[in-house]
């Protein structure tokens, strides 16, 4: 049984980058689908796939990775907001990932978001993870 799924997802997607696979699969939810939806608009993956099965689903994601040096697309991934510990953040707060390079995802009252995307909307909400 995993306590975080969240975390359990980026942990996968870290694992499957340090092991050099070009596919990784994960159990879906509907925060899961949206979290991959960011990921493959702002680049960091080739593509994703939603398959449903008897259970819950499972989400397929094709790791990017640089075709020269074969280095993978993402660099980091850091849960921020963990069941022990909920980090939120209001609009005026957002902090810049590696200055404006990377991405934050939040979980707003309007849905899964970028920090980009929730200062421009003006709501905050809880702080997901980091992706640089």
């Amino acid at each position: 049984m995993v306590t975080d799924p969240i975390a359990d997802f980026l942990t996968r997607v870290r694992n499957a980058q340090m092991a050099n696979h070009r596919i990784v699969e994960i159990p879906a939810s509907n925060l899961k689908k949206r979290i991959t939806e960011i990921l493959y608009d702002k680049g960091y993956i080739l593509k994703y796939k939603f398959e449903d099965d008897s259970k819950q689903g499972v989400i397929k994601i094709a790791l990017k990775y640089d075709p020269t040096t074969k280095e993978p697309a993402i660099k980091s991934l850091e849960r921020v907001s963990r069941p022990g510990l909920r980090t939120y953040a209001k609009p005026t707060e957002f902090i810049r990932v590696k200055n404006g390079l990377g991405v934050a995802i939040l979980s707003t009252s309007r849905g899964v978001m970028t920090d980009k995307e929730a200062k421009s909307q003006n709501v905050g909400g809880e702080v997901l993870c980091y992706i640089y």
